[in-house]
């Protein structure tokens, strides 16, 4: 279960949340996470930001205020001695489990908010539309400048992040086995990728010659804006990466294939040495071919 709340506290939007769902908070968005599954919630977590995480919880400032400011703003029935009650514990209560929650909590009843605010902080990318290549699948929780195949609610969220700066992309990349994440690169975002299942290799083209490496669950890629880079599934598995650009407008993307197809041969004949004929032997295919096979 998620719950933020908004400029002024006077919408608390809260929802429920499930495997393969992506939430978004706004930079300064107070917002906190509850597990009310009967297993472990795993999250993962993608900033938009480089340097050092700053991160400051609700409990770090109570007891950092000094009590007759705290007093005067809340104004507590008991006054200052209600603030006093109040004992910093000796761990960080970042994620928080008290012994005698039971004791504590009577009733944790919460009511779901509307779609139209639920969906600027929520996108359920595990029910959305698969992009189906030959070699592997993609699903995108990104903005969208045409939405006409987005559903009410996708828009939502489509429009919502598009308004803030700061924002990310996430995107889940599967990839069958043998396929390939042809040669590519974003002209307007960073990418950083995890792997939730499979192996493979990586390779990186930049100024200095290839880099490649293989990956294997629970690495993380990076990719700099602008830089050239594939993937290739080398497992009998598929391949399964969660994604994240660093914009929050529609990602710009470059394949291999599109620049070679785009550019006249005669010019590719004068780069590579070879007759211009020969050039006509690379086959432009009907289906996109971002994610291909042998």
């Amino acid at each position: 279960m998620d719950r933020r709340i908004d400029d002024g506290g006077e919408v608390a939007t809260t929802y429920n949340i499930t495997a393969g769902q992506v939430i978004f908070f706004p930079q300064n968005t107070l917002h906190w996470i509850k597990n009310v599954g009967n297993e472990d919630c795993f999250f993962l977590l993608f900033f938009s930001t480089y340097d050092e995480l700053q991160t400051l919880d609700v409990d770090d400032v109570f007891f950092s205020i000094p009590e007759d400011i705290a007093s005067r703003s809340l104004k507590p029935a008991g006054g200052i001695n209600f603030i006093r009650k109040f004992h910093k514990q000796t761990e960080d209560q970042g994620a928080n489990l008290p012994n005698n929650l039971a004791e504590l909590v009577m009733n944790a009843s919460y009511l779901q908010s509307p779609d139209s605010l639920v969906w600027r902080y929520f996108f359920d990318l595990k029910g959305s539309k698969e992009y189906q290549f030959p070699g592997g699948v993609i699903q995108k929780a990104h903005y969208w400048k045409n939405g006409s195949e987005l559903s009410n609610n996708e828009k939502i969220f489509s429009e919502f992040l598009n308004e803030h700066e700061n924002a990310l992309s996430l995107s889940t990349l599967r990839i069958y086995n043998n396929g390939l994440r042809q040669p590519h690169f974003h002209f307007n975002a960073n990418e950083m990728g995890y792997v939730l299942s499979g192996c493979g290799k990586v390779g990186i083209i930049n100024t200095q010659g290839i880099i490649e490496f293989n990956i294997h669950i629970g690495d993380v890629i990076f990719f700099p804006i602008g830089t050239q880079h594939y993937i290739k599934n080398t497992c009998d598995e598929d391949l399964l990466f969660i994604l994240a650009f660093s914009t929050g407008d529609k990602l710009q993307t470059l394949d291999m294939d599109d620049y070679v197809q785009a550019t006249a041969d005669h010019i590719l004949a004068q780069l590579f040495f070879r007759k211009q004929s020969e050039f006509k032997k690379i086959p432009k295919f009907k289906e996109d071919q971002a994610i291909n096979l042998p």
